[in-house]
């Protein structure tokens, strides 16, 4: 028989080695990480994080440039309604005439734009007469007149321009700059007018009571602001429009 007798000196001697038996001091201890393991975890991590990072001040940038953006679309809608509405009431009268209580004489028409510069960048100048008289003091209710002067000025630190408005109730042979009105818009790059007359020619100023152009209004005014984009100096935002005086076409027939 070929059966393995437990009684046999050789069996006994096998079983009893140990090389025989599984020692578990050989298996890989596999109850903690390497260091590269370790390493490897923390560089994942660090991408992950730093991603988030980016994905997160990128998108707060974009917030805060669109609201900003968002301010200058509402400034410049709000200045250009309001120079349309004056420029469309302008004060047309085929003679000499007085008005209020000390009799001021008012002329048929008074229209100066002038082309001015500071520091190189375009800050025009508008004075005209018209009816959109803001009236803030119960005693101008009864004014039809007053005269709308647009000015521009450096603003407090120097680093952008402001376009004013003033609403005064004479024409000035002389206007003071420091009479500053009222801000329209500020944060401006330039400020332009462009005066077109009857045959379309375009003028980068106007004067009505001298000249060429006198006891004359342009048939058209175009109106470009430029204001400062800080989040890319390089492509400032523009903003323009026209307004057209059909009250100029008859002023230009009677002139000629």
């Amino acid at each position: 028989m070929n059966s393995i007798n437990p009684m046999n000196p050789i069996n006994r001697m096998n079983s009893m080695n140990p090389m025989n038996s599984i020692n578990p001091t050989n298996q890989l201890d596999s109850k903690g990480f390497t260091l590269l393991e370790v390493l490897i975890a923390v560089f994942i991590l660090a991408i992950v994080f730093s991603t988030i990072f980016a994905s997160y001040t990128g998108t707060f940038r974009i917030i805060n440039e669109t609201e900003s953006q968002g301010d200058t679309y509402e400034m410049a809608r709000i200045a250009l309604g309001r120079m349309l509405e004056d420029l469309e009431s302008i004060y047309f009268s085929k003679t000499l005439r007085t008005l209020g209580p000390e009799e001021t004489a008012i002329q048929p028409t008074r229209f100066i734009g002038e082309n001015k510069e500071i520091e190189g960048k375009s800050a025009d100048s508008l004075r005209f007469l018209a009816s959109a008289h803001l009236i803030f003091d119960e005693e101008d209710e009864d004014l039809e007149v007053a005269e709308i002067i647009y000015h521009v000025k450096r603003n407090d630190a120097g680093d952008s321009l402001v376009l004013y408005r003033s609403d005064t109730l004479a024409f000035e042979e002389m206007f003071v700059e420091e009479k500053s009105g009222f801000i329209l818009c500020d944060g401006l790059f330039s400020v332009n007018f462009a005066y077109y007359d009857i045959n379309g020619e375009v003028y980068d100023s106007w004067d009505s009571t001298d000249g060429n152009f006198i006891g004359r209004l342009p048939a058209m005014i175009s109106i470009q602001l430029i204001f400062e984009n800080r989040s890319n100096p390089e492509a400032p935002l523009k903003f323009k429009t026209g307004v057209a005086l059909p009250m100029a076409k008859d002023k230009y027939e009677k002139a000629t």
